[in-house]
This record gives C-alpha cells, structure tokens and sequence, in this order.
C-alpha cells in the first residue's frame, strides 16, 4: 500500500467501549402483523369527507371513502350532499355482497355525526352488522 509506513495491526482493545456501541449493529427483527379482519369485507372502513370548496363538475362536494381492512382495497363515492350517504352505502353493501359472495360482519366508522343516520341504523340490525365508531 504505502511504503515506508509501519504497520498497523487492528485490536479491538485499541476503541473505547462507546465507540465500539456506536459502532454494534442491532439485529432487526419484522414486526409480526396485526391482522383486524380474517377475511376479506369482515371489517371494511368508512369516512365521509367534505363540504369541499370547490365543488366538481358534477356539483359533487362531498367524498365517502371505504377502504377494506384486509386487503386495504378502496372504494371512492362522490355525492352532492352528505344526506346521499345512507342510500349510497346501503347500495354499495348491497352489491359488494353479492358480487364478492362474502357478507360484510363489521363496519368501522369515525366519531362523526355524519354517519348517525337512523336508516342505517335499521338497515346494519336487519342484516346483522355491527357499527364500530373509532374515536381517531
């Protein structure tokens, strides 16, 4: 390499016991996975966004959001008013339901007076499913 320099034997004895810390890697480890829902429309997310400002083409101002918890799938619903949701969701579980041949067992929605409508309340106990309201 160079000539004319002595050589340097390396010993670990030669670092400070914080460099040799700073310097240890720690082994990683994946976190395990959380799974909220076994199958997939076992528990299926929903948010209703808006007014937006802008209103779109269509006149459409607000934004109802459903994401599947189990393969995160989503599907996006533009409506002209927040009153539009019930129907739009009883549809929407109505048709993913028999084209997914698997029944919706839980719905997740956030603490919103938005969602507190008494003909999804009757529609989710005829069927049978349970509202989940998250606080976040």
């Amino acid at each position: 390499l160079v000539s004319g320099l002595p050589k340097f034997k390396y010993n670990k004895e030669h670092l400070y016991p914080s460099c040799e810390q700073g310097k240890s890697k720690r082994a990683s480890r994946p976190p395990k996975p959380v799974l909220n829902s076994r199958q997939r429309l076992h528990l299926p997310h929903m948010d209703l966004c808006g007014p937006m400002r802008i209103a779109s083409k269509n006149g459409k101002r607000y934004v109802l959001v459903i994401v599947n918890d189990y393969s995160r799938y989503t599907w996006v619903h533009f409506l002209r008013s927040k009153d539009e949701a019930p129907e739009v969701i009883i549809m929407f579980l109505k048709r993913i339901t028999v084209l997914l041949h698997s029944p919706v067992i839980i719905i997740r929605t956030y603490n919103d007076t938005k969602f507190k409508y008494q003909v999804l309340k009757e529609y989710f106990n005829t069927v049978g499913i349970s509202h989940q309201i998250s606080s976040v």
